[in-house]
């Protein structure tokens, strides 16, 4: 909904430019995918080029670009009222989408000795269907989002929307 006033070319532009983040943090998950699918690879070699980019520390042991990147997103655009409210609605909404990675990463910390401790194949099974999904699932979301961006149309999503609605308020 593209109610509050025009949305310029560069504020589409720049709206889609944080669903990279969500995105690179899911390539992890499509390891699976990618190892039956080697077309997908050179599709998808830019965002692992952007991980690995993120993913390199900025001061050893403490934190990474991708931290910074996060922390920086946050106070310089989401913050600024000055930013065109489309591109800080989008800029949280990908914010977000990192964040439910980050707790999806933790669970699955917190679940593997229980899965490590018995090798099944069936096992192994269920956890390529469950990083598949992952995979599957954020870069669909974030597909559709880019698409709506590009639209210049806000881009819908149940929980995720209403959040990045809060945060940015006006």
């Amino acid at each position: 909904m593209a109610w509050r006033g025009n949305i310029h070319p560069a504020d589409r532009f720049y709206g889609c430019l944080p669903y990279l983040l969500p995105m690179s943090a899911a390539v992890f998950y499509g390891v699976f995918l990618f190892s039956q699918f080697p077309p997908l690879v050179p599709i998808f070699l830019p965002i692992v080029e952007l991980r690995r980019i993120l993913s390199s520390p900025v001061i050893p042991q403490l934190f990474s670009i991708e931290f910074l990147v996060f922390i920086l997103l946050y106070v310089f655009v989401v913050r600024n009222e000055r930013v065109c409210h489309f591109v800080r609605f989008n800029t949280m909404q990908a914010l977000l989408l990192g964040i439910a990675l980050i707790v999806i990463e933790l669970a699955v910390q917190l679940f593997s000795p229980l899965f490590s401790a018995t090798t099944v194949e069936a096992m192994l099974f269920l956890v390529q269907i469950f990083a598949s999904t992952i995979f599957l699932g954020m870069n669909s979301i974030c597909v559709f989002s880019i698409v709506q961006c590009l639209r210049g149309l806000y881009a819908e999503m149940p929980i995720v929307s209403e959040a990045a609605y809060y945060q940015v308020r006006y």
